[in-house]
Formats: C-alpha cells, sequence, structure tokens
C-alpha cells in the first residue's frame, strides 16, 4: 500500500494560551487520521457496526519536536508497527509535519474490542491486510540528526 497521509489546518481551538498547538490536540489529529484510514478502506463506522468491533487503546505516547502554530497547515500519516498476523494486536505510528519538518511523533498501542462482549474480538481478514499494507514505521528516538 502507498503511504497514506492527510493534511490538516490548525484550527483556533487546537491552540493554548502560549499560541501553540496543546497537547491534546495531536492526539486528535492521529485518531483523526486513523478512522479516516480505515473508513477509507472499507472500514468505516458502517462497517465496524456490522462486524460489532471498534479499536482500543493500550497506550498512546507522543514525541513532541517542533512546535506547531496557528496558522499551520499539517500533513500526517499513519505508518505500521509490530502487527500481529491475524491483525488482532497492533502498534501504529503517526508523523506530523508543518513547513519546518517534523513537528511530533505518535505511537499507539492497539487492539480490537468485541462491543457485545466487551473482550479482544477477532477481526475480518480484510481488516488485517489493510494494517499489514501499511508504509512501515518506528519509534521515535531522539537525537541533534533529527531535531
Amino acid at each position: 500500500m502507498k503511504k497514506y497521509e492527510k493534511q490538516i489546518e490548525v484550527r483556533w481551538s487546537d491552540v493554548d494560551p502560549n499560541r501553540h498547538v496543546r497537547h491534546s490536540a495531536y492526539y486528535e489529529y492521529g485518531a483523526h487520521v486513523r478512522i479516516k484510514f480505515f473508513a477509507e478502506n472499507g472500514f468505516g463506522s458502517a462497517e465496524m457496526n456490522k462486524l460489532n468491533i471498534g479499536p482500543i487503546l493500550f497506550k498512546e505516547e507522543c514525541s513532541f519536536i517542533r512546535e506547531i502554530s496557528p496558522d499551520d497547515t499539517i500533513t500526517i500519516n499513519i505508518l505500521k508497527g509490530a502487527i500481529a498476523e491475524d491483525g488482532s494486536r497492533w502498534v501504529l505510528h503517526h508523523e506530523i509535519f508543518n513547513q519546518n519538518g517534523k513537528s511530533a511523533h505518535i505511537t499507539i498501542k492497539g487492539a480490537w474490542i468485541d462491543l457485545n462482549i466487551r473482550k479482544l474480538a477477532k477481526i475480518p481478514i480484510g481488516l488485517a491486510k489493510i494494517l499489514h499494507e501499511l508504509p512501515p514505521g518506528e519509534n521515535y528516538i531522539y537525537s541533534k540528526e533529527n531535531k
């Protein structure tokens, strides 16, 4: 699968009193891109409802690299980390870029939940396939070279 990314204009409500994007907005940007990715690949909310499943997060971590300001338009991608063969558990990465380069890196560890029994769910092969077809990403490690 080719690279999946979305552009988002920073909204006034994303900005904190220091006149830069508040930390929680970064997580919202990542969630938006993940849900759009699933929807555009045949697993939108209607299909998830039919399957009675939904994504759940065990851990979400953001490395803040460069400031994002109120006037920025950002680009966010989605990349795969470790994915269980059946797609039931996964690690995904988001890189967030503004005009000055990489601004943040989000790593998410998650799985799928059966919404009736509230336990981890098995998923369709097609959903596992789209996760496995994502381009690879990796954990962010701070260094002077990527600053």
